[in-house]
């Protein structure tokens, strides 16, 4: 049997779904389970997965048509009996890809938008569950194909090499933060459509960290993201102390998951990095609530505690659902969103953690 993981909408979202490429192995160990996805970090997270055979990276948003349509070509030869578009994939881009990858049997979820052209792309449907985990609706896939959960239990799974957990060791002792309160902390969040607005402000950030530097020298920070965060880390390390703030500056999403596996706290809002830390387990980690956060995409299977914003106040669903669409409001509106929660509320969080 050959099976085709379709997980184009983020880095995060193709980590979770690594418990059901667990499931599927664990229910076809014989099958080819490969994986398409149009981050590069999503390829890293899965390159050492031994549940996944191949791993398929291309960004089919930015290419010509041309390209996108031989791509998909050589999809089409391998001849895979099954495609999955994994939760939460709710623009019909995704599944046209599927249906040119041409799997002869296609699965999705219904989404909020879902019309007679989602439903001709695909041969097999399942309703989401706004109450429930994309985990969770994810298994929901097993149904459909004659399979059921086998493991006793489930994780998101990022494998590290020994190569990478020793880079971060060897970091660990050249920064000198063995022993140390290490607070992680992650400014950024996904890019596209408009949701960078749910981002707590940088001005935020760059005034709990000069709050942490001052009251609380025990504690080291480390700031994590990639070359889109570098201005905001600019104007976050201006105002810190740099004996006790600094980058964590890494190659690749692999060394970065290394080093946030060693933090006693990670703070961030709903992003590909709070899915790595609820992965690997960092404790104290600290959400705090944005537009887009709900039940489907909390940290699982991680205690974590969440900072609340008093205008989102839980109803991310009112601000966000899977529709394809940007979040609900203006720029305006949902820039005072992130601006309610203050720095001291955050402040007080971190410090009662560690």
């Amino acid at each position: 049997m050959k099976i085709l993981v379709i997980s184009l909408a983020g880095i995060g979202d193709t980590l979770i779904a690594t418990p059901l490429i667990h499931e599927l192995r664990a229910n076809f160990p014989d099958a080819t389970i490969d994986v398409l996805t149009k981050e590069a970090g999503g390829r890293d997270l899965l390159e050492s997965n031994p549940h996944v055979n191949r791993v398929f990276y291309k960004n089919l948003m930015q290419c010509s048509k041309l390209t996108t349509l031989k791509f998909l070509w050589s999809l089409r030869r391998e001849g895979y009996q099954l495609s999955i578009n994994t939760h939460p994939q709710s623009r019909t881009i995704y599944r046209m890809l599927a249906w040119l990858a041409g799997a002869q049997v296609r699965l999705s979820h219904e989404y909020d938008h879902f019309n007679w052209l989602d439903r001709w792309l695909v041969t097999g449907t399942l309703p989401q569950d706004y109450t429930r985990h994309s985990i969770e609706n994810n298994f929901d896939f097993l149904s459909l194909i004659g399979a059921k959960q086998k493991l006793a239990a489930h994780e998101m799974e990022f494998f590290l090499t020994p190569g990478e957990e020793k880079f971060a060791e060897e970091f660990w002792a050249k920064a000198n933060l063995a022993d140390r309160k290490v607070l992680g902390l992650h400014v950024g969040s996904g890019g596209t459509k408009n949701l960078p607005l749910k981002r707590w402000p940088v001005k935020n950030y760059a005034g709990l960290v000069r709050q942490l530097n001052k009251e609380r020298p025990d504690i080291r920070i480390l700031l994590f993201g990639g070359p889109e965060e570098a201005k905001d880390h600019e104007i976050v390390l201006a105002q810190a102390n740099r004996e006790l703030t600094r980058e964590a500056k890494t190659k690749n999403l692999r060394e970065t998951a290394a080093l946030m596996k060693r933090c006693g706290a990670f703070l961030s809002v709903d992003t590909a990095l709070m899915h790595i830390a609820a992965a690997l387990k960092v404790p104290n980690q600290i959400v705090i609530e944005a537009p887009t956060l709900n039940v489907t995409n909390w940290p699982y299977g991680n205690q974590f505690t969440l900072v609340k914003n008093p205008i989102v106040n839980g109803r991310g669903l009112d601000f966000y659902r899977y529709d394809g669409g940007d979040i609900k409001g203006t720029r305006e509106e949902l820039i005072a969103a992130m601006e309610s929660v203050k720095v001291a509320d955050v402040f007080a969080v971190v410090t009662k953690l560690i």
